[in-house]
């Protein structure tokens, strides 16, 4: 923690959370807003539906790639400037998606999108710890996560309104809109959260011997999947979203909205329990109850599907409680993985969000397709990603019993 962080930031905590999550939106912004006007895109560029794919794979494999890095360049520069050259670069690829007159060149400003928006949430998540003891950190990470779940619900509406309106242009003419914004936001309010004694040394061999440090550590690693495979019993249902709810719950896309509004309020009614008990309940408590609430919904929802078919009465409450549990241990795992190695907090970031990412990738690219089309599938694929995190959690415990034994102070 910077030992000057109290003179940093003197307006509400939750001022600070919404300029963090604003950062962090960047990311799900740019995916849901542009998602509604595939069509138009393809249409207009002359696109095939392989090509139009390549432009979110594009981007992830891009943000996937530099998460590496920007939290391990901001422990040496500071968080400042690694955040205002990420907005910089996400603005003016914005402009050249929107100038595209190819394919071709959508999917290279695409990548270049990606290589910019995720210094906003990985470098956020550093920023929080920098300013703010654990206890305090937890609230501020959990407010984070109420703001930023409202992305995924606003993008798709806000896009498809701007491409009924103006075209698909106007998409990332607004995403240009929000990066000049959100940059001299940033610019004039966010401070230098490192302090100076807290910078690391900016050359390859001390950046290897951090990665090796942190690549190394199995409570690090063990940690990370606590976090981020559970995350994929959600994102499974959201990836087939289409056939999950056209397919076997028969709804129109219209009634979509439904979906997405509870698995949402699902997140940010956990993130919001998260943030009470921040200081009155242990880490171990609170990541426990997480896995409980997840595991039993996950193992409920498998049993129904087995037994009855999927109805669209009851057949998607499973993923809002599951969701609940997720965000009401994440926010607890993601500050015990920033304290093991606290002079490494940005690469330590960078490494967590690498994870996670990889593991959405696989699921997006290889898992889904084989389970999407059967309801059984889904909800013992779901369950058993679960169980993958727990798995892990079991392992710290039962090796590590002292993480997350302290209440956060």
């Amino acid at each position: 923690m910077n030992p000057d962080a109290h003179t940093l930031w003197r307006a509400p905590r939750w001022a600070f959370a919404i300029l963090l999550a604003l950062l962090g939106m960047l990311g799900p912004f740019s995916i849901d807003t542009y998602l509604p006007a595939f069509s138009g895109i393809s249409t207009s560029l002359h696109a095939t539906p392989v090509e139009m794919q390549q432009t979110l794979s594009a981007y992830l494999f891009a943000f996937a790639f530099m998460s590496l890095f920007h939290g391990s360049i901001s422990d040496s520069v500071g968080r400042r400037p690694v955040v205002l050259c990420g907005l910089v670069l996400f603005t003016l690829a914005s402009v050249g998606c929107a100038l595209s007159q190819s394919i071709g060149q959508l999917i290279f400003f695409r990548t270049m999108q990606g290589l910019s928006t995720g210094a906003g949430i990985v470098v956020a998540r550093a920023i929080v710890r920098d300013m703010y003891p654990p206890s305090q950190a937890q609230q501020v990470m959990s407010q984070v996560t109420i703001f930023f779940g409202a992305a995924p619900a606003i993008a798709p509406l806000l896009g498809g309104w701007l491409l009924g309106v103006s075209g698909w242009h106007a998409i990332f003419w607004f995403l240009s809109g929000v990066g000049v914004a959100l940059g001299l936001a940033i610019y004039r309010l966010l401070p230098e959260t490192l302090h100076q004694a807290q910078r690391q040394p900016f050359h390859p061999q001390a950046l290897l011997a951090g990665y090796w440090k942190l690549g190394s550590d199995p409570r690090f690693f063990l940690l990370a999947l606590a976090s981020g495979i559970p995350f994929n019993g959600l994102f499974l249902y959201v990836l087939c979203a289409p056939a999950f709810l056209g397919e076997h719950l028969g709804l129109p896309p219209a009634h979509f909205f439904w979906f997405f509004m509870l698995s949402i309020g699902g997140i940010m009614c956990g993130a919001w329990v998260s943030g009470r008990v921040a200081g009155k309940l242990t880490p171990k408590r609170q990541i426990r109850n997480g896995f409980v609430i997840m595991v039993g919904v996950g193992c409920i929802n498998l049993l129904a599907n087995l037994l009855f078919k999927a109805d669209v009465v009851w057949a998607m409450l499973p993923i809002c409680v599951l969701s609940f549990g997720w965000a009401l241990m994440v926010p607890v795992v993601t500050l015990l993985v920033l304290d093991l190695h606290p002079e490494r907090r940005g690469m330590a970031s960078s490494l967590q969000m690498f994870i996670g990412s990889s593991a959405n990738g696989l699921v997006a690219g290889v898992i889904s397709p084989w389970v999407m089309h059967s309801t059984v599938g889904l909800a013992a694929t779901s369950v058993g990603m679960v169980c993958i995190g727990l798995l892990a959690w079991i392992f710290i415990r039962k090796r590590w019993p002292e993480i997350g034994q302290q209440v956060h102070a």
